[in-house]
């Protein structure tokens, strides 16, 4: 997760200071902690949402970790140093013992966030939620009324998902808006950092789409690379507003580690003066961090190197603890996320910003080429920007076919 507003509050400090201020601590710094674990607990949902990752439906799933078996997880993460767990499906609230095992998180001392689409939550469940003592909601919008509703296959979801946030708003709930942008919903996005204001959230979430398929591209003219960078100037530019106002509101990106590099080009532009001493703030943040300090159990138990990894199974926690998983190099995966730096190639090998973007998401270039340490299709940044040349993707033919069909899909559901 890339924090804009953190960056843009120490950015205004340092322009009312005349310093910038020392960074928190950091990966790296001491000893490290276990990775922030994301928690598919179930994978059945009430909706069928379009860019599901979990291709999750309304049914019940066979062979789900049992509440013991969680209990059991929960203590080894604990004594592994997780800090923090995201609680995640599916629709996390459609299992009965969702409210058992957010107990239990809390009283083991992990932070605790819940990930739901919010059509569930009436005036009775916000008030279970917010006696639960979770640290944040998050609930996935995609847009305004006639967009989310696309987006999530059923009329009245956003209606729904937003008395969420209100009624978890008026209880004093710290709630955020979670949205990952595509070609289908860009348009909506000023509309809905307003909404966030207008309804008083704490967070706004921007997710980058992990997308694949997007072959050899000018990345300077390609349509989707340039609504991204409109996308992230309007978050950079809002959250400095914040900043320098005072607003303790978050902007935090995801999915895509350009996002440090491309603050960098705002800074240069706008605060020519700190674009040192960001560049090493942001050195020491260390982009991307699937693999290392990211984690994703599903529901079945098998834990993968983030939640868009779920085709590479890196072992299940009812054979081993996870400890015992996420510590062990001998699949090869794991050992080049954990490398420093990355054995990443093309662009993404001799980019000036591989320090700080750490390769970006491995999981699209594996997904186009089948190698996941080319260069990841989805950057936005320039061959100019990065001081790097593009490299001609060779797509193999079962991708090319499997694009081919999903073009077709896509005509179909736009």
């Amino acid at each position: 997760m890339f924090r804009i507003s953190q960056y843009m509050r120490e950015l205004a400090q340092a322009q009312a200071t005349g310093a910038y201020p020392a960074p928190a601590r950091t990966r790296g710094n001491g000893q490290a902690p276990g990775p922030v674990v994301i928690w598919n607990l179930i994978r059945r949902c009430n909706l069928t949402c379009k860019h599901c990752y979990a291709l999750s439906a309304d049914h019940d799933y066979v062979g789900e970790l049992t509440l013991p078996e969680v209990f059991t997880v929960m203590d080894d993460l604990k004594g592994f140093g997780v800090p923090a767990l995201i609680l995640s499906g599916g629709e996390p609230l459609l299992r009965p013992d969702i409210f058992e095992i957010s107990a239990q998180a809390r009283k083991l001392g992990f932070y605790t966030g819940l990930s739901t689409n919010g059509t569930l939550i009436d005036r009775p469940l916000a008030q279970r939620i917010a006696q639960e003592g979770f640290d944040y909601v998050g609930i996935s919008l995609d847009g305004l009324k006639p967009t989310h509703d696309k987006f999530r296959r059923l009329d009245g979801a956003f209606d729904r998902s937003l008395a969420a946030v209100r009624f978890l708003g008026e209880l004093g709930v710290k709630v955020g808006l979670r949205f990952t942008m595509t070609a289908m919903n860009a348009h909506d996005l000023p509309n809905l950092l307003q909404l966030m204001k207008d309804e008083g959230a704490n967070k706004f979430y921007f997710s980058h789409l992990n997308y694949a398929g997007r072959g050899n591209i000018h990345r300077d003219k390609d349509a989707h690379h340039l609504a991204t960078r409109d996308a992230m100037n309007l978050l950079f530019d809002r959250a400095w507003a914040d900043a320098q106002a005072g607003c303790m509101d978050d902007y935090v990106s995801g999915n895509n580690d350009a996002d440090g590099p491309f603050l960098l080009h705002w800074v240069r532009q706008h605060l020519p003066q700190w674009e040192s001493a960001l560049t090493e703030r942001l050195t020491r943040w260390g982009g991307n961090a699937s693999g290392q300090m990211v984690a994703n159990i599903d529901n079945l138990g098998h834990v993968h190197p983030d939640t868009m990894w779920w085709h590479h199974d890196l072992g299940c926690v009812r054979d081993r603890p996870f400890s015992a998983i996420w510590n062990d190099t001998s699949d090869p995966l794991m050992a080049g996320l954990k490398q420093h730096p990355r054995p990443v190639q093309g662009r993404c090998a001799g980019c000036k910003y591989l320090a700080i973007c750490n390769g970006n998401t491995r999981v699209r270039a594996q997904q186009l080429t089948g190698n996941p340490w080319f260069e990841d299709p989805g950057c936005y940044l320039t061959d100019d920007e990065v001081g790097a040349a593009s490299t001609p993707l060779e797509v193999p033919a079962k991708t090319k076919a499997f694009n081919s069909i999903r073009r077709s899909k896509d005509a179909e559901n736009a």
